[in-house]
């Protein structure tokens, strides 16, 4: 359960720090004594009053505090007696400035407020307007903000009327410094953004890092990560340029935090060791505990518990070394949360409860709602779920409160939760609704970028699974398979559409209209399986969490699967799969040895002989997982697919099942899915309906086919024809280096001879010729892409990050100019930008279906071909040996020309390749995602 919420926001206030104490307009006198006898005149008094006030400053430099204060209320009560209002002024003021420093900021209020009105009726308009900057401040301090918004718009109106430009860039960032601790991030922003034009006009680097860092924060509060990103990035730019070491700290810090909030945790971990290493090295305790902390929430979010706490503990001592009560709290709190997660809940509730005490004493209440959240986990853990209701909803209200909408949408998905494990489903699904919607509206603040909403996106699974389950238990399951869908592939979803979006645009001549894509009803979803003439089967993984040596853990519980048939009709099957448990199996760990046993490995692996005891042993393994997955994912919807093998059966996996080898799974009987139906796969159904909308679009006027919106009306059928010239296909380039590590040459990859013999059979087949060896250049490659009408690919295939953008894979090509490492690969994020026609990509490479598995599907190669307009990929699971790969693919193309539908040539081609090779390593590794036709 996740109730940590609260954003680690740093104060960077350059320009808004404490003004020295006001001296100015003391004049030199000889010293006189401070007790004569006699009547004094109104100048001996005076003057004992302006050495009061020396002396109350030499005092404080010395650390006298207390005599400090006392030497400046005499000297207070000579001016008074003497009425003398320009010194009663400035004791004012020194005394309010004072009580700043002492963090007394109610007695500091209450001096500069009347120093204040002393110096207005002196008429004295630029001591009015630095006053007005500190009461605003003492009362942001003191967190009455509407007070201190109220001193600052003065400021603000009296640094205009003085044409002071930088003090009307302070007050600016002053009042959106208030407007942000109240919440109203886009107001503080406009506020923000006008400081920083006049910081800039200035030229004065220390206001524009003030307000760029603080613009930063203020993107963070809005759960805006990538507009926050690039505020961080140009305040180190400038940091680093006027070699400013602290600045460039608080930006890698702050860069750290939005990278955390994305789980993007390597860059997250890399921004946070690189802020703690500078605050190090100015001894900046603060910042080193911040960078501390922030390394504590990663490795607690890698569940590495032991870890976070030797980071939270150094950070606890951190904070109470320089006796700072709030960040104590914190580290207390996240120190709790690691023993929640170890289990050991009755120290964890120790740490909490002092959390919850320290907020609570500083009226902190973000971070209240935070320790109350936290607590709350504590307890939910514990199985005490009252409880842990009672400091949910109090933690929901404190974030709606102030207006933290990730906060909202966390603690309405635990209160969900609590309530599902305490049976009442209706009031459970209510609150998941709200989280949900709460959730997904954060997903439009990161714009466009594909890889930020993805990752957004898998901090919100959990309320998706946890929803389908409070409404099954209600019977409504149908619904339950609206919230499936609306669940996965969301980011793909909207990339295509808003691909399409624009594409239509433009050849309209007219600027593309905003894409919200809704996710698809019950009725539409029927109308896709009529449209696609095929049998859809959606799976959806629950899991349950189990205690495993002390630990909770969330494991596969069962399988929801649900069948959409080509009339419409649908079915819903729940698997149980505790079973596995009793074996210390998951379904992870199933898959993985299915795969293992077929013999699934990449080129790169090193071949072994097997003896033939052990060749035994893996075949026998291979026979008993294949069978074992199909009694689980098959036999319970067995009944309801579809007779004829010809029609098309579409799978729609989860998470592991992605990587399940459908064709080669075996029935009790050891006959092959292969031989009783035509299986596909997709990320969601509304991405397969999207993918014939991009097939629809490639059709010629004349054949009357438009562009439909997906689950308005039947769209025309689409006609089985050989798919025409141009067409680009590749085999065996003349390989790159691949970078093993930075800085590192690494090794050119290996050379493939059967990928080149099977690029010049299939070219042969189309009468066409190949590109081979070094003009199978990346430059060549991605020139002649976007006019192919088909594109085949016999090389390389990898799945690193090689950019580290969140999206792996990459195709091997002939390097051009200087062979260095990475030169000559074609990565996906390159794949995405591209505008593609081709009707099919087939990538005869080993591992091209694989990739980072996330709820969004598969982020690898496959979905950038479909991104980039292709709407039928052929990808592979595994590496096969050069003969079958090219006997599979010559087959393949074979029926494809005999006008045979991409699912049905490639059915037809693994068939036939199985007569020859029976062993499923050599056959079932290729699958074709998104359009049949």
């Amino acid at each position: 359960m996740n109730g940590r919420y609260s954003c680690l926001m740093l104060a960077f206030l350059i320009g808004f720090l404490v003004v020295p104490f006001n001296l100015s307009w003391l004049k030199t006198l000889p010293p006189v004594a401070a007790q004569t006898t006699g009547e004094q005149t109104t100048d001996e008094q005076r003057s004992i009053a302006n050495q009061l006030v020396l002396q109350g400053v030499q005092q404080w430099q010395a650390g006298q505090v207390e005599g400090c204060l006392q030497s400046w209320q005499q000297a207070l009560q000579i001016y008074r007696k003497i009425q003398h209002p320009q010194g009663e002024g400035v004791v004012l003021e020194n005394l309010g400035t004072a009580y700043m420093e002492l963090k007394d900021y109610q007695k500091a209020a209450d001096f500069l407020r009347q120093a204040l009105e002393i110096v207005r009726t002196l008429q004295n308009r630029e001591s009015e307007k630095d006053l007005l900057s500190k009461v605003g401040r003492a009362y942001r301090l003191l967190g009455d903000h509407t007070r201190a918004i109220e001193y600052h718009q003065q400021y603000l109106l009296l640094a205009r009327a003085l044409k002071d430009r930088q003090d009307e860039a302070l007050a600016l960032g002053n009042l959106a410094l208030s407007f942000d601790a109240l919440g109203q991030y886009r107001r503080a922003i406009d506020y923000y953004q006008q400081a920083l034009l006049i910081a800039q006009e200035l030229k004065h680097p220390r206001l524009q890092q003030s307000a760029l860092v603080n613009l930063g924060e203020a993107y963070l509060s809005l759960e805006d990560y990538a507009r926050a990103i690039q505020y961080f990035i140009r305040m180190r730019a400038l940091s680093q340029q006027i070699e400013d070491r602290a600045g460039e700290r608080r930006s890698l810090q702050g860069m750290g935090s939005a990278y955390y909030f994305l789980a993007d945790y390597p860059n997250a971990i890399q921004n946070y060791q690189q802020s703690l290493a500078i605050a190090r090295s100015l001894k900046n305790l603060r910042g080193e505990s911040d960078a501390l902390r922030g390394l504590g929430n990663v490795h607690y979010y890698l569940n590495d518990f032991p870890r976070a706490i030797d980071f939270y503990q150094q950070s606890l001592a951190i904070e109470r070394q320089i006796k700072n009560r709030l960040g104590e709290g914190l580290a207390l709190g996240n120190i709790g949360l690691a023993y929640v997660s170890l289990g050991e809940y009755e120290k964890a509730i120790e740490y909490l409860q002092q959390d919850v005490e320290i907020t609570r004493e500083f009226r902190d209440r973000p971070n209240e709602g935070q320790a109350l959240g936290n607590l709350g986990n504590a307890y939910y853990a514990q199985g005490a779920y009252p409880t842990a209701l009672k400091y949910y909803q109090q933690s929901l209200a404190i974030a709606q409160e102030v207006n933290y909408q990730r906060g909202v949408g966390i603690m309405l998905n635990n209160i969900g939760a609590t309530l599902l494990q305490m049976k009442r489903f209706s009031e459970a699904e209510k609150a998941l609704q709200q989280g949900m919607q709460v959730l997904e509206s954060l997903r439009d603040k990161v714009g466009d970028r594909d890889a930020l909403k993805i990752s957004i996106f898998e901090q919100q699974r959990r309320t998706y699974r946890l929803l389908q389950e409070a409404m099954v238990a209600q019977a409504r399951t149908n619904e339950a398979l609206e919230i499936a869908e609306r669940g996965r592939a969301r980011a793909f979803v909207e990339l295509l559409s808003r691909r399409l979006a624009t594409s239509a645009a433009l050849e309209d001549h007219r600027p593309a209209p905003p894409k919200s894509v809704a996710s698809p009803t019950i009725a539409q979803m029927q109308q896709i399986a009529r449209a696609q003439n095929a049998t859809l089967v959606q799976y959806s993984i629950i899991t349950e969490d189990i205690k495993v040596r002390g630990k909770w853990v969330p494991l596969v519980a069962e399988l929801f699967v649900w069948v959409i048939q080509p009339t419409g009709e649908i079915a819903f099957r729940r698997v149980d799969l505790k079973s596995l448990w009793q074996q210390n199996l998951t379904l992870s760990d199933l898959v993985i040895s299915s795969r293992e046993a077929i013999g699934a490995k990449s080129r790169s692996d090193i071949a072994v002989t097997l003896t033939p005891e052990r060749l035994k042993l893996l075949q026998e393994q291979q026979t008993r997982n294949l069978k074992h997955l199909y009694q689980l994912l098959i036999q319970p919807i067995a009944s309801l697919l579809p007779s004829d093998p010809s029609a098309h059966v579409v799978f729609i996996p989860q998470d592991s099942l992605f990587l399940v080898p459908f064709p080669a799974l075996q029935d009790a009987r050891g006959n092959y899915l292969i031989e009783k139906h035509t299986p596909l796969t997709a990320p969601s159904i509304q991405v397969l309906a999207l993918t014939r909308q991009q097939r629809l679009k490639q059709q010629p006027p004349e054949q009357g086919m438009g562009n439909q919106v997906p689950g308005t009306a039947a769209p025309p059928q689409l006609p089985d024809l050989p798919i025409p010239p141009p067409l680009l296909i590749i085999g065996n380039p003349t390989m790159p280096r691949v970078p093993t590590s930075p800085g590192k040459a690494g090794e050119p990859l290996s050379s493939l001879p059967g990928a080149e013999k099977e690029a010049q059979e299939v070219a042969a087949l189309f009468n066409t010729q190949p590109l081979l060896g070094q003009r199978a250049s990346k430059i060549a490659v991605v020139q002649q892409m976007p006019q192919a009408n088909l594109i085949h690919l016999a090389t390389h295939g990898l799945l690193d990050d090689l950019k580290g953008l969140g999206v792996p894979g990459a195709i091997a090509l002939a390097p051009t100019g200087s062979n260095q490492p990475g030169n000559g690969l074609l990565t996906a994020d390159e794949i995405l930008d591209l505008n593609l026609r081709a009707e099919l990509a087939v990538l005869s490479a080993c591992d091209t279906g694989r990739g980072r598995i996330t709820g969004d599907g598969v982020i690898g190669l496959s979905r950038a071909f479909i991104s980039a307009g292709v709407p039928s990929v052929v990808v592979s699971l595994w590496a096969i040996p050069d003969a079958p790969t090219a006997s599979l693919m010559k087959r393949f193309y074979v029926h494809l020309q005999q006008h045979r539908n991409k699912a049905q040539a490639l059915r037809q081609a693994m068939l036939e390749t199985k007569q020859q090779y029976p062993q499923p390593s050599y056959w079932a590794a290729f699958t074709l995602i998104g359009e049949a036709p």
